[in-house]
Order: C-alpha cells, then sequence, then structure tokens
C-alpha cells in the first residue's frame, strides 16, 4: 500500500471525527494529515512510529498527534490478538479560525504547539482520558463538542507526558518521501530477524547505497542500522516483560546473532542490562 496524505472527512452533524477502530490488527501506513488526532489505544500492543521515534506500546497508550506528523501503528508477529482504539480528529479551526486565541485557551495552544513533535501522556490522565473519550462515541454532537474542550483542557494540564519525536525531525511530506518509508517500515517488521543489508534497503527503494543513507539520515536524523537496532532492542524489551523465555533466546528472536552484540546494543536503547530491564518492570507492575 503507498502512503499519502490521508483526507480525513468529519460527519455532516459534527465539525470533527470520533470513531472507534476495530480490527485483526493496526494496518494504516506510515501517513500524515492536517488533522490534529488522538490515539487511545484500548487492546493491541507493538511498535509505534511518530516521527523519528521508535517505540513499543500497549494497552492504554495514549499519544496527540500534531497537523501533519508522519505516524502509524504496526503490530508485531508476536501479537495475534484483536486491535481496539478510539481515535479523535480535528482541525485548527474546528471550533472557528482563531478560537484558540482567547487567554482561556492559552495551555491548550501551547500544547497543540508542543504536538508537532508528537506527545505520549501517561498515569492518571491517561484513566481520566479514557473515560471520556469512551463516553464520546455515544454522545450528540454539541456534548461531543464540550468534551473535546474537556479532554484538550486536561491534556494540557497534565504533567504526566513526554515528548516523542527529536526536536531536529524534519520528514519532507511528499509521496515519494513517504512511500519510500512505509516500504522501509513493512521491510523492516518483516525481515528484524535476519541480517539485513545496507544494499538491500538500497535497492529496495531503488536508491544507490550513499543516496539511501543521506535520504534516511536526513529523514530520521540517526541513521538506518541505528533504527534497525532501536526497532529489534524495542522488540526485545516486549519479550522480556511478556514472556519466560532466557535472555539468549530473546536476543536471537529479535534478529540477533551475538548475544555480547546484544548486550552493548539494549545497554545503549535502554541504559541497562536485560536483566535489571525485566527485573525494574516486574517491580513496578507487580
Amino acid at each position: 500500500m503507498k502512503a499519502q496524505l490521508e483526507k480525513i472527512t468529519s460527519l455532516p452533524q459534527s465539525s470533527f471525527k470520533v470513531f472507534k477502530y476495530e480490527n485483526q490488527s493496526f494496518d494504516a501506513p506510515w501517513h500524515f494529515h492536517p488533522e490534529y488526532e488522538l490515539v487511545f489505544i484500548e487492546k493491541s500492543n507493538g511498535i509505534r512510529y511518530v516521527g523519528d521515534s521508535v517505540m513499543e506500546f500497549e494497552e492504554n497508550d495514549l499519544v496527540l498527534l500534531g497537523s501533519n506528523l508522519p505516524h502509524c501503528w504496526k503490530n508485531t508477529e508476536e501479537n495475534k490478538s484483536t486491535a481496539k482504539s478510539i481515535v479523535v480528529q480535528w482541525r485548527s479551526d474546528f471550533m472557528g479560525k482563531g478560537w484558540n486565541e482567547g487567554v482561556e485557551f492559552t495551555t491548550i495552544k501551547k500544547m497543540l504547539k508542543r504536538s508537532s513533535r508528537g506527545i505520549h501522556f501517561k498515569g492518571e490522565t491517561v484513566e481520566k482520558i479514557a473515560v471520556l473519550l469512551r463516553a464520546m462515541l455515544n454522545q450528540r454532537p454539541f456534548e461531543k463538542t464540550i468534551t473535546l474542550l474537556k479532554v484538550l483542557d486536561i491534556l494540557s494540564e497534565s504533567k504526566e507526558n513526554v515528548l516523542l519525536s527529536g526536536d531536529n525531525f524534519a520528514a519532507k511530506l511528499n509521496h515519494k518521501t513517504n512511500e519510500r518509508i512505509n516500504v522501509i517500515h513493512n521491510f523492516v517488521s518483516e525481515n528484524y530477524n535476519r541480517q539485513i543489508t545496507l544494499s538491500e534497503m538500497a535497492n529496495l527503494v531503488a536508491m544507490n547505497e550513499e543516496s539511501f543513507c543521506r535520504f534516511f539520515k536526513k529523514t530520521f536524523n540517526k541513521s538506518f542500522f541505528t533504527f534497525l537496532n532501536e526497532y529489534k532492542i524495542k522488540l526485545a524489551c516486549k519479550m522480556l516483560i511478556e514472556s519466560d523465555k532466557q535472555v539468549s533466546e530473546i536476543a536471537f528472536r529479535s534478529g540477533y546473532e551475538s548475544l555480547p552484540f546484544f548486550y552493548r546494543q539494549f545497554n545503549k536503547f535502554i541504559g541497562c542490562s536485560p536483566l535489571v530491564y525485566q527485573q525494574k518492570y516486574k517491580r513496578a507492575f507487580s
């Protein structure tokens, strides 16, 4: 599927869109759109891409995406369960041009500006927003508008959030670039557990190796192999949390033939050893 600008249409009786997504998996390609988007994951897990951010996601994942910020959620082969989410999409002028210039909306305006890098919310904020989003699905248009403003207010006042994409991320938002990125994402997700060469990747998107390296670095502000190892380590993190497999088996399943190299990469991206990471997670959620 070719990635492109996604055209979003709201319902005739509403100036924005709220819907529940349910499918076997998240199948949207790497894409962007001028609308802001709030995504709440009710069920599923995998890897989330927002700008140059590559992170694992699971149930209760809540992310606010700014206008034209490329993104997609991808399930891994390990995840065979149904994917469910609630999504809200709105244009910057959904309440009329300049609606957020009022002093009452100062914090919301600042938050929407920050969302150009994607914002991941955590803790009690997620619990509060989840209740409101579920209610919105059955509300009348006017009630939905009031609830959306309440959602934005709660999010703008929350201290439980982190920015996702780096401040140097500068994706070229055109069809050709997004098509290439989507091809790369799909290829990595299907072949991460074997050795992937630079020549192979360059040929995949009809470029020579030097051009491919420049393209990837310019788009993501990181090399392809940094991106690839980051992806593998995020998968390893999921397996450490969700399974009782030995670290050596997890390393192999993540695409690493060398255990020492796996340990070095894990420490580079996570800041600790696999076992320490696993123990910290179990203590936090036991």
